[in-house]
């Protein structure tokens, strides 16, 4: 709790982005927004290989497709709601079927964006993208995440859909932290509940630990900042030595995290699950932390997440027969 507050991921992407740019396959495409997305730094650095496409997200990714049809590693940026949702069926058929080196970076994702509303909050983003055949999907936590983050995706051939965030985030990692995409990162050591979590959801995460550990309950804590590929060792291994896994995310409660992850655990080791999300309703406008408190995304809802596994082991070892 009281951690020192870093760029928002948006803003260290962009950094990121621009840093890669000697590489000359790397070229950006971008919806007009590239004051919001932060692909305007590449811009400004490179020219000659940066295009605005203006508002128009379904041709936006067709060029994306076509210059990585040609060899050349294609990041198309918007707005994740209108990246995911407008040009879905362009993703489908031009990226995703192909299979080809095309990033899409959605910016201003879940209802942390505030006062935009609604239709700007990209908050079932997430299964859309997942739901795509080949793709990768990566939401990370932090400046230093997003940039070791974007590093990885550049040089990993294939499609790929990048979560960022508008507000500034709390700083979870340093720059000597090491990220591999599909491999999970574990924040705390704890052996009564797992709490796996993504995005701005960490962070929160991290606190409700320090919180449960006032009830003397031993949170460990797992940053799962690839949803596609996800970590199966690391959920194994949660499920096998904790009672009981809660996921977070600031996402509606079908077809994200959660469900990928329920999905994973149901093949490899069922445990008693929580989910702490956005359930099944939109957000209306207002201050972004107020609506992450408002629509069920607070500390205190993952400490009574975790609270009731615990409770539940406890009722479950207490209802066991007694060997005679």
């Amino acid at each position: 709790m009281g951690r020192k507050m870093g760029k928002a991921t948006r803003d260290a992407f962009g950094e990121a982005l621009a840093d890669a740019g000697s590489d000359e396959r790397i070229v950006v495409v971008d919806g007009d927004v590239g004051n919001s997305t932060k692909t305007e730094a590449f811009g400004k650095k490179y020219p000659e290989r940066f295009f605005n496409t203006g508002i128009d997200e379904s041709n936006m990714v067709g060029i994306a497709a076509g210059l990585a049809a040609n060899g050349k590693t294609a990041v198309a940026s918007s707005f994740a709601v209108f990246l995911a949702a407008n040009a879905y069926d362009q993703i489908r058929m031009s990226v995703a079927l192909p299979h080809v080196n095309v990033k899409l970076v959605g910016s201003h994702a879940g209802v942390s964006i505030g006062e935009d509303g609604p239709s700007q909050m990209a908050i079932e983003d997430i299964a859309l993208t997942t739901a795509l055949g080949g793709f990768t999907v990566i939401v990370p936590s932090d400046e230093f995440s997003t940039r070791a983050l974007t590093k990885e995706m550049l040089q990993m051939a294939g499609p790929v859909f990048f979560r960022t965030g508008r507000p500034k985030t709390p700083i979870i990692y340093d720059d000597k932290q090491e990220f591999e995409i599909g491999r999970a990162n574990l924040l705390r050591e704890g052996n009564d509940v797992t709490i796996i979590a993504n995005g701005h959801m960490v962070a929160r995460a991290l606190d409700a630990a320090e919180k449960l550990a006032e009830q003397n309950i031993n949170a460990r804590v797992i940053d799962m900042h690839t949803v596609k590929p996800l970590d199966r060792e690391a959920l194994e291994s949660a499920a096998r030595e904790t009672r009981g896994i809660v996921v977070c995310e600031e996402h509606l409660a079908h077809g994200g995290l959660g469900s990928a992850v329920a999905m994973a655990l149901a093949q490899i080791h069922p445990v008693p699950m929580r989910f702490v999300n956005l359930g099944d309703k939109y957000a209306e406008s207002g201050k972004g932390e107020e609506l992450m408190d408002v629509y069920g995304l607070s500390v205190d809802n993952i400490v009574q997440a975790a609270s009731e596994l615990a409770e539940q082991h406890e009722l479950r070892m207490t209802d066991m027969p007694t060997a005679r």
